[in-house]
């Protein structure tokens, strides 16, 4: 099957009607809104997220192919350079090339069984697959797997396909939109525990969350509370054997006249 790439497109970016009735379809299970937050909230802490800056889960993507409008809500993506709403206006799409760059990164989380995600449909609507690689042609696409843990990493390669992206040997993949490396981590946040996505810097350290941060600072806390007391105990001890030499100098000295020698001499 031969695909039609983004040349053979009539491709336009206009913003969606106001007047435009999105799907309200709920997320298929709890773990989507939570992977998506937690991801968000490691860029927050850590400064990541800047003026300009479009971080959303399930929100409208646009386009407008063959003059039919096409909108895709990707579990997660980001964005950069992104014009702000006027008055406050609350954001319910966002069309890239009109409103700021394409996303450097668009998110899908699957449940037990995969459809859309791998689509590589042409027709109108197109697939996720084909939308996001042959329309929007987003660098990176993710698709991961909360209940195995398995991450997939696609990159757009030079002839404008997605290619399979090889992790570094710590098991994690740089993300230069970004800045960051993503990877997988193991363990319990808001009363789920499994598999998530997770952050890393350049030296490899991982960012925290905020209830992370705030157990290191308790934890460097006690441990500087422990310096202190440890520190105070010495300082005892050692105005103990300042004194204990006092009491002997005092009694060598008291023993010294009473034989006749002053201790001075």
């Amino acid at each position: 099957m031969t695909l039609s790439t983004a040349a053979d497109l009539k491709i336009t970016w206009e913003k969606l009607p106001a007047d435009f009735i999105l799907d309200e379809e709920p997320v298929e299970n709890i773990d989507q809104p939570l992977l998506a937050a937690a991801l968000r909230e490691i860029l927050e802490i850590a400064g990541f997220i800047v003026a300009g800056i479009l971080i959303a889960p399930n929100m409208a993507v646009c386009a407008t192919l063959n003059n039919q409008l096409v909108v895709k809500a990707p579990d997660w993506f980001y964005a950069r350079n992104v014009q702000p709403f006027p008055n406050q206006e609350i954001r319910r799409s966002y069309t890239p090339n009109l409103e700021g760059e394409i996303p450097d990164i668009v998110m899908e989380f699957l449940s037990a069984t995969a459809n859309e995600e791998y689509s590589q449909i042409e027709n109108y609507p197109p697939g996720k697959w084909y939308f996001y690689e042959q329309i929007l042609r987003v660098p990176i696409y993710v698709i991961f797997k909360p209940a195995t843990g398995i991450l997939e990493i696609n990159q757009l390669n030079s002839s404008g396909r997605y290619e399979s992206h090889q992790p570094d040997p710590n098991g994690r993949y740089w993300i230069p939109g970004v800045g960051l490396f993503l990877g997988i981590w193991y363990g319990t946040k808001a009363e789920r525990t499994g598999y998530w996505l997770r952050w890393w810097d350049e030296s490899g350290e991982m960012l925290l969350w905020g209830a992370e941060m705030v157990e290191r600072e308790r934890q460097e806390r006690v441990i500087a509370q422990q310096e202190t007391e440890q520190e105070r105990e010495r300082a005892e001890q050692e105005r103990e054997r300042a004194e204990q030499e006092r009491e002997r100098s005092s009694i060598l000295a008291a023993q010294l006249r009473a034989l006749g020698i002053e201790p001075e001499a």
